[in-house]
């Protein structure tokens, strides 16, 4: 860890955004396991993060199961099939998307939804609504860094921004939890 002020830009410099994770090394396929407590001890720093008002209207949700998994993955995929039929993508494009964002669903040791709670919002104003998106995305940035911290590789994909309603019914999220982003995370695999 960081012990002087050079040794901290270096650990936030050297902070990549990881597609790619480690197989479990007791069977060579799935997933290498990350330990329950080291990502309650992200989600904890991540709660850390500034923000506006001091409101914190971050929410974070990590599907517990696989079956919350692929209810997240047929609900952004489905969306994604609309909105590239809609774009005019040929079927050929639209099934290759589809199956690279299942794969990369499929392959991450962990998910970390990233909402915004409405119901955490002083007021409706176009400034406040600004203020908390802005407060969410500095708790994802802190998360990212909490995950370097672990020794661990993230990446942040925006894909429920463009599914919001679809990701709330699928992870049975209250209404006012707006799905913001989305973070995989695990060992790195390579450099």
């Amino acid at each position: 860890m960081p012990t002087n002020a050079d040794e901290l830009h270096n650990f936030l410099r050297t902070r990549r955004s990881i597609r790619r994770f480690q197989p479990d090394p007791s069977t060579g396929s799935g997933q290498r396991p990350i330990a329950d407590e080291v990502i309650a001890r992200i989600l904890e720093t991540a709660n850390h993060a500034p923000s506006a008002h001091n409101l914190q209207p971050w929410r974070f949700v990590v599907p517990p199961t696989s079956v919350g998994r692929t209810r997240l993955a047929q609900a952004l995929t489905a969306s994604l099939r609309a909105d590239m039929t809609r774009a005019g993508a040929s079927e050929s494009e639209i099934e290759k998307r589809v199956a690279v964002s299942l794969r990369r669903i499929a392959d991450a040791p962990v998910i970390i939804l990233l909402c915004r709670d409405r119901s955490a919002v002083r007021a409706e104003t176009p400034e406040e609504q600004i203020m908390s998106i802005q407060s969410t995305a500095a708790a994802g940035t802190v998360l990212l860094l909490a995950a370097h911290a672990e020794g661990l590789g993230a990446s942040w994909v925006c894909w429920p921004l463009y599914a919001q309603e679809a990701t709330r019914a699928a992870l049975d999220l209250p209404e006012t939890w707006d799905p913001q982003a989305m973070f995989f995370v695990g060992w790195a695999a390579g450099s």
